[in-house]
């Protein structure tokens, strides 16, 4: 899709908010309002966006954001802890008023109203699409990054769309016409990582055939996104961390190191503030790849955008002038969406290709009354008509293909946690898959 803005002469709508100021003894002020895309951190390192010099303040102390006319704060896992009116808070709301201390340093928080421009009204950005509040004001920081080369890390839920962005801002950058290649870390086991990563030479190890280029290497003059990077064993941050930092790898076996120029975009579903609190990611690596961050909204916070974006799958994926049932809509626009855009793309390729037996495969509450499991023999029936359903669809191969495989897997593994009590562990052991692969499974098909 082409990114596309509605044409309105009149002026930008405006935003009833609050403005919050936090102000130290110094004088040195913060301000933050709603129109900010994410969290801000605080904290005494390099990556902090209210940066303070207490040394009993953490690096990563905690994060400020402002949520629905208050500022909510949570506490990053500091040493020294984050207090509001003296008492140790994890998280709280804040109206104004109160006073906010992080470690030695006592803050005052200040709130007034405000009327703030409201967001242009757009319907997306490059293939991202949302017009709702939450949505709209990131788009104008993405253009920004895009015409930028800085490192960017952005984070979101499973299913929210970060590849989608990260593709989007890569093609509204100058690097557009360079490759774009994305490296999923929790697709590659740890031992062939780094062959992956920066390549290898023929015979470095067992297998290696020929000299491979890694994605350093394949994505020169163009973007490298590195998906669900708080994957990676802090063992070989430091790796990773040289190679961004020096913009150079050297292939395993190999002696030469190579060049490249490559803008990194990180992705995570993980918190990684929360992560380098855990000592489970490296702050140094985690100071080079956020020079910028954008937080991608879960489905569940973009008011108005599920009735959108289930139109416009309907046209991708079963023609132009494709509609859903108006009884289909008003059930997606009051289901929480834990699998986000991913979640409902699949809902709505599951009602075009099955119809009316679509519901035969949509996840059903785990305990089951006597009249459903009176019902299940039907249900059985439906369900092994359903390849006809969707041949009667005339759908491409590698749709139709896709609608069956999401159905069958859908019941797999609701028959797997039914049968080991809801137990995922036993459940993805019986099946004779890793768990995580199981989770993978249960995170798609929900």
């Amino acid at each position: 899709m082409n990114d596309e803005t509605i044409q309105n002469s009149a002026p930008p709508a405006s935003l009833d908010s609050r403005t919050f100021t936090l102000r130290d003894a110094s004088g040195a002020t913060f301000v933050i309002d709603a129109t900010r895309a994410g969290p801000a951190l605080l904290g005494t390192g390099p990556a902090a966006d209210f940066r303070l010099t207490d040394p009993t303040v953490s690096r990563r102390h905690c994060s400020v954001e402002v949520e629905d006319g208050e500022l909510r704060v949570q506490d990053l896992g500091s040493t020294n802890g984050t207090r509001v009116q003296g008492v140790k808070v994890r998280d709280a709301l804040l109206r104004g008023g109160e006073s906010l201390q992080l470690g030695s340093t006592v803050m005052r928080v200040e709130a007034r109203e405000a009327r703030l421009a409201e967001p242009a009204a757009r319907m997306g950005f490059g293939a991202v699409v949302g017009a709702s509040l939450a949505m709209r004001r990131l788009y104008p920081l993405c253009e920004r990054l895009a015409a930028t080369d800085v490192p960017l890390v952005i984070e979101g839920e499973t299913g929210t769309g970060k590849e989608v962005l990260a593709e989007a801002i890569h093609k509204a950058s100058a690097r557009r016409d360079g490759p774009y290649v994305v490296f999923d870390c929790t697709a590659v086991p740890p031992s062939l990582l780094e062959a992956e990563l920066f390549g290898h030479e023929r015979g470095a190890f067992t297998g290696a055939v020929g000299a491979r280029k890694g994605v350093f290497e394949q994505a020169h003059g163009g973007t490298l996104l590195i998906d669900e990077i708080a994957d990676v064993d802090i063992a070989f941050q430091s790796k990773l961390l040289r190679a961004i930092e020096r913009s150079e790898t050297r292939r395993v076996g190999g002696t030469a190191w190579i060049r490249s120029d490559v803008r990194v975009i990180a992705a995570t579903r993980r918190n990684l503030d929360d992560e380098v609190s855990r000592g489970k990611f490296r702050d140094d690596l985690m100071h080079r790849i956020s020079v910028a961050r954008v937080e991608l909204p879960p489905l569940r916070k973009r008011d108005g955008d599920v009735a959108l974006l289930a139109a416009r799958f309907a046209e991708e994926i079963g023609g132009a002038g494709t509609l859903l049932p108006p009884e289909i809509l008003e059930r997606f626009a009051v289901h929480s969406w834990p699998g986000n855009v991913r979640e409902l793309r699949n809902a709505v390729a599951r009602h075009i290709a099955l119809g009316s037996l679509a519901d035969t495969f949509s996840r059903p509450s785990r305990a089951r009354s006597p009249a459903d499991e009176g019902n299940a023999v039907a249900h059985e029936g439906d369900a092994a008509d359903m390849v006809g359903e969707v041949l009667k669809k005339l759908l491409p191969l590698t749709e139709a293909r896709a609608v069956v495989i999401d159905a069958f897997n859908e019941r797999y593994v609701r028959a797997m946690l039914d049968a080991h009590g809801g137990n995922v562990t036993r459940a993805a052991a019986a099946s004779g898959v890793a768990r995580r692969y199981f989770q993978i499974l249960i995170a798609k098909n929900r």
